[in-house]
């Protein structure tokens, strides 16, 4: 019997087979959107392609005036380079001192050039003045969830000052490669630090409860062990991690952990950190070291998986035959052990109209 878009997505995310492969993509990136598809929105770009729906929406946080008051942000235009990058840097006041960071963007994306932290004094300036909500307006995701119906999932992101988790989160304040020197030097200063965020995200997602999402993307790829190793990752990155996903699944949602770069490593740590699932399972083509059946078969009884595909090779390269077949390697690979949502290994920005509708045409053809 055909399952509605919702129904077949999160059937998947129970790591149960749905009627057929249930897809989506990693959230439309706006430059896709205007370039390929007139300036359409999610909900239309899903409609025309034929994806089941995946919209992204996460709590509204509330915040005391004198919270905001010692954490006073000036933005300064740095302008436009001759590739087009436009750049402004920031300056936040707090009662402690002033920080400073510098943030470039073109039509694709944003990135931090100088981060906000950069020594251990910065770190204690932001854990002591940067603002903590006192609450949440969860309207927003219960406005979205009746506005999709059963055309597919709501999606969320924790509270946190980076992306994803504790490790992650630190890694965008400070930098990557500081943040894994300064644990290999003063693991005990690391562990201050990811104790610090952890508290500010638990307490900000204890106000979740009652959030009518279906799932939480925790993680990125700063726990991938294209950057960091499984050892690094179990001191640093798994206790706060597990300590996350246990207050989400408290609350009733599900977790996905999202390992965007090396996870073969990192599979059964994923299990033991109390994901639900994994993302974005980044094939070798594309940097990443996924190989979606030996994944499924080694933890796909305990974890759903979502990604697989390389975007590169199948919507920007390739043409509607190669993305039938890719489809379906990816469908094989996971269809007897893992609950699976194929998607483009997180986000594009380039990709023939056609190959994508061959994507979601592939799909249809992939039943249990």
């Amino acid at each position: 019997m055909a399952m509605t878009s919702r129904e077949r997505m999160l059937t998947a995310l129970d790591n149960k087979r749905p009627d057929r492969l249930p897809c989506q993509v990693h959230g439309w990136m706006d430059y896709y959107l205007k370039t390929y598809l007139g300036g359409a929105d999610w909900y239309e770009a899903n409609r025309r392609l034929g994806f089941d729906y995946a919209i992204y929406v996460s709590p509204t946080y509330r915040y005391e005036p004198e919270t905001l008051e010692k954490w006073q942000v000036k933005t300064v235009d740095l302008g436009t380079d001759a590739d087009g990058n436009h750049t402004h840097e920031e300056f936040i006041t707090t009662p402690g001192g002033t920080l400073h960071k510098v943030v470039s963007r073109n039509a694709f994306t944003a990135w931090d050039t100088e981060p906000l932290l950069k020594t251990i004094a910065d770190f204690e300036l932001w854990d002591r003045y940067s603002p903590e909500p006192s609450g949440a307006d969860l309207s927003e995701i219960a406005r979205v969830r009746e506005k999709l119906g059963d055309l597919g999932i709501v999606r969320s992101h924790p509270f946190s000052p980076g992306q994803g988790s504790p490790w992650q989160s630190f890694c965008t304040l400070f930098g990557t490669q500081e943040a894994i020197l300064l644990g290999m030097d003063e693991p005990e200063t690391l562990h201050h630090i990811l104790d610090a965020i952890l508290a500010k995200t638990l307490k900000a997602t204890r106000f979740w409860e009652g959030a009518r999402t279906d799932m939480v993307e925790v993680g990125g790829g700063a726990g991938s062990s294209t950057v960091i190793s499984p050892e690094f990752y179990r001191e640093f990155g798994l206790p706060y991690d597990t300590a996350q996903n246990r207050l989400f699944h408290e609350i009733g949602l599900k977790v996905v952990n999202h390992f965007c770069g090396g996870l073969m490593p990192m599979l059964e740590l994923a299990v033991e950190s109390g994901a639900d699932g994994l993302e974005t399972m980044t094939p070798p083509s594309m940097g990443g070291d996924c190989n979606l059946a030996e994944a499924s078969k080694r933890v796909g009884d305990r974890l759903f998986f979502i990604g697989g595909f390389d975007q590169n090779a199948g919507f920007e390269r390739g043409n509607p035959a190669l993305v039938r077949r890719m489809v379906f390697d990816c469908f094989e690979a996971t269809r007897d052990h893992a609950g699976y949502i194929i998607a483009p290994s997180d986000h594009f920005f380039f990709g023939d109209l056609a190959n994508l509708k061959a994507f979601t045409d592939a799909c249809k053809e992939c039943v249990y």
